[in-house]
């Protein structure tokens, strides 16, 4: 097992062992054996940086299903290294932090094991080369998240949130499945670096596009891009740790991720740099503008990251714009855009991490999220305060935090972007830098509320407790580190351009060399453009948060039954009333409507295969004659048949039901098979017999009056099967579509040493069948065994009661 299997399994293999650890090791708080586990695989990842930033790559294939080319194939570059530094890295901040967050008193084990499930997931996704097990894993992450978010399961909106997370992103994966499956009909291979290097495949095939359009669904679903994005507030209903986790850093990334490895496949085309840059700046405006009306710390932090995915989003769709024509050299200030993209999603899960423990911290000591009930927590909890001033400024672009250089790179994006005469770029550029502009007005305004509606103002709480309530500093180191990571970038970030960002870029763009010269990262980048929207983003912004309550009536536009959210409850609500409707006309409870669906099925499927193969054969001319014996028995056999229908109680029923299986068992003698008709004769003898004892416990039998239509599909069902069963066998008899397999058979002595055919078959040809039977009969054998137990028992008990 290489290093990187190793990454993906060893949450799993720990995650089997929490709940034996948390029995064996009572007193030990169980999340300090979790911290290990991301702590070890982030210094294993760390070893990597030097070999990827030289240009190296790590690739291991386990052959899983050969015959459907799914393997379990890892590929470690400088795009999976970064996405698995973050997974892990803040994971074991996350841990840390949850040991002192989480009460002794919750499920602490099924907590751990749902989080290293999710882990190992999204480890799966970033470093699987494989599509199908990209997918396995991908899907993994939204079952191990739907989990996790309803944690707190005895709240009626934890449980919502899950489901409504659950229901949006496994939707989305099933369309991304979708795509993978158009990708491998053209390709012939599930390798997505094969399938880059496949792309002279791709690009004028008929399912290219809609290929693309169905993945970059499965991505908006998982990145909560508008419209998808609404189920990502309602996830604010899991611990904590959880958002920290999950909702600012990995989970939500994963679509981010699926964009960026795909951009080499799809990148150039104006559908995908349409879809990409337009949603996401659609995204970045609508989470920025909701974010303000935002009441509670968690739901607007919820809002303001479906915002920052937006923006990291739109730059990968601009990024994308390089490869329109093959990698060209006018094009390489939109790969700036790309770079600026990555450095963004790295910032953004510094600064977020460290506002959703903060917004944890500050719920857990004041007992509330909600604004209106916070103010003036600075005097009393001033690293809180110093962190969320911090990640606050960082998040709306101030020097001197990461968050400021990342913006301006992406300022500079979307003023390129009215550069290039491309995809009708002449026509709609200008609205690029705009929207790009208002949408950091508001980031700037919502950074303002979390800073000083929480931390300013009068003191809300109770006056008793007006002291220093810091959290536990266990609590605090993460965040801290978090709050030292936004400040440490801002001042050396060219280390994280040429050791992180630069070898990514690579895997983007393949024809890109030093990424890291090419953009290098400035503190100070004079008096241009970008800094001067970035002085009117805090001025502008200032103003209109000092206004708000002049012109909050703005929300009222947008009323709450025409929302997204309105539409999914209708959409959710309309489906089950019509499933239900819809079920309700089969389930009638009735088992002979039941068994006109099975048999029209039956009759519509089987009459369209023998007509479009044309399998359809009568060939008499080597049959033999039938004796006059063989007429009586087809005789007997007709008129037991028809016999049945017109039966006045279920004996006479049953016995004629018999009639017809021991006449076959005479036509098994008549064509000299005695065993074929040792064996008839005995299940006919058995099954006559139960159901005559069946039978006689069931009530009298009364006639009930069918309607005539009932009767007319009746007659034509049953006819209807009787002749596709006709057709079948002389279709099989005639040999027209395939040859006989009794030359096959005929072998048997050669291949299985065996005299007696039938026997051959029984035991050799169809050995794991037989063995299978024989286990339907034992466990049949055991099941009457228990029921004549069972009877005797009440028997005798009720011999003793009397």
């Amino acid at each position: 097992m290489n290093t990187i299997h190793l990454a993906i399994f060893l949450p799993f293999i720990v995650a089997i062992f929490i709940p034996l650890l948390n029995k064996r090791f009572p007193r030990i708080h169980i999340g300090w054996f979790v911290f290990i586990v991301p702590m070890i695989l982030f210094f294993t990842l760390v070893r990597f940086i030097p070999s990827i930033a030289s240009g190296k790559t790590y690739s291991q294939v386990w052959q899983w299903i050969p015959t459907y080319d799914i393997s379990f194939a890892t590929y470690l570059d400088g795009l999976s290294l970064i996405f698995g530094l973050l997974i892990t890295g803040i994971g074991t901040l996350v841990i840390l932090y949850s040991i002192y967050y989480l009460s002794p008193k919750e499920s602490l084990s099924h907590f751990y094991v749902y989080l290293l499930l999710f882990m190992g997931a999204m480890l799966g996704v970033v470093f699987s080369d494989n599509m199908m097990v990209m997918y396995l894993f991908w899907e993994l992450t939204s079952i191990s998240s739907f989990l996790l978010i309803a944690f707190w399961y005895h709240r009626k909106q934890s449980r919502y949130g899950a489901q409504k997370s659950l229901l949006i992103t496994v939707g989305g994966g099933i369309a991304m499945l979708i795509s993978f499956l158009m990708l491998y009909n053209i390709t012939g291979t599930f390798s997505v670096r094969e399938t880059i290097a496949s792309i002279h495949l791709l690009v004028d095939h008929p399912l290219f596009i809609p290929a693309a359009i169905l993945l970059l669904i499965g991505a908006f679903t998982k990145s909560a891009q508008f419209p998808f994005h609404i189920w990502l507030p309602d996830a604010m209903e899991a611990p904590t740790p959880v958002s920290a986790y999950l909702h600012s850093a990995t989970m939500v990334k994963a679509g981010i991720y699926v964009v960026a490895r795909f951009t080499p496949v799809f990148g150039g085309e104006g559908v995908w740099f349409w879809l990409v840059s337009g949603i996401g700046l659609l995204t970045l405006f609508w989470g920025a503008f909701q974010a303000i009306r935002q009441t509670d710390l968690k739901a607007l932090l919820a809002y303001s990251t479906i915002s920052q995915l937006g923006l990291v989003m739109s730059l990968f769709g601009i990024g994308s714009i390089a490869l329109a024509d093959g990698y060209a050299v006018q094009t390489v200030l939109f790969t700036q855009a790309a770079f600026a993209a990555i450095f963004h999603l790295i910032n953004h899960s510094t600064f977020k991490g460290a506002l959703f423990m903060i917004v944890g911290i500050v719920d857990l000591q004041m007992g509330t999220r909600d604004i209106r009930r916070l103010g003036g927590l600075m005097a009393i909890m001033p690293t809180s305060f110093t962190i969320a001033l911090i990640g606050s400024f960082s998040m709306a672009g101030l020097p001197p935090f990461n968050g400021f250089l990342s913006k301006e790179m992406f300022f500079t994006s979307v003023l390129n972007v009215r550069q290039l005469d491309l995809f009708s770029l002449e026509s709609w550029g200008t609205l690029f830098p705009v929207i790009a502009w208002v949408a950091s007005i508001f980031t700037f305004v919502y950074a303002m509320i979390i800073v000083c509606k929480t931390f300013f103002g009068p003191y809300k709480g109770d006056k008793h407790v007006y002291k220093r309530i810091e959290p536990p500093i266990g609590m605090l180191i993460s965040p801290i580190i978090l709050g030292c990571a936004i400040i440490g970038i801002f001042f050396f970030p060219n280390m994280v351009g040429t050791y992180l960002i630069a070898p990514a870029m690579s895997s983007l763009f393949p024809n890109l060399e030093r990424a890291d010269l090419l953009f290098p990262i400035s503190i100070w980048h004079g008096w241009n453009t970008e800094i001067f929207m970035t002085i009117g983003i805090v001025i502008i912004g200032s103003f209109l948060y000092k206004t708000f309550r002049y012109w909050s009536g703005i929300y009222r536009l947008f009323p709450t039954s025409l929302s997204l959210d309105a539409l999914y409850h209708v959409t959710l609500s309309r489906l089950e009333t019509g499933s239900k409707k819809v079920t309700n006309t089969y389930m009638t409870g009735h088992l002979r409507d039941y068994l006109v669906y099975i048999y029209l099925f039956f009759v519509m499927m089987s009459a369209w295969v023998i007509y479009e193969t044309g399998a359809f054969s009568i060939d008499v001319s080597l049959d033999a004659p039938v004796a006059f014996y063989e007429w009586i028995l087809v005789f007997v056999m007709v008129i037991a048949a028809i016999s049945i229908l017109f039966a006045k109680s279920r004996l006479t029923a049953i016995l004629l039901n018999g009639v017809l299986g021991f006449s076959v068992a005479f036509f098994f003698v008549l064509f000299r098979a005695p065993d074929l008709a040792l064996t008839q004769t005995i299940i006919e003898t058995i099954t006559t017999v139960l159901f005559l004892l069946c039978f006689y416990f069931l009530p009298d039998w009364k006639k009930e009056k069918t309607p005539r239509h009932k009767k007319n599909v009746n007659i034509f069902i049953s006819i209807s099967v009787g002749l596709v069963f006709i057709a079948i066998a002389l279709s099989v008899r005639s040999g027209k579509m395939f040859s006989t397999i009794a030359t096959y058979f005929e072998q048997a002595d050669t291949l299985v040493g065996g005299k007696n055919i039938v026997n051959a078959i029984l035991g050799d040809f169809r050995a794991f069948d037989t063995m299978l039977e024989v286990v339907v009969l034992f466990i049949a054998g055991i099941g009457v065994y228990t029921l004549i137990k069972f009877k005797q028992g009440k028997g005798d008990k009720g011999i003793e009661d009397k």
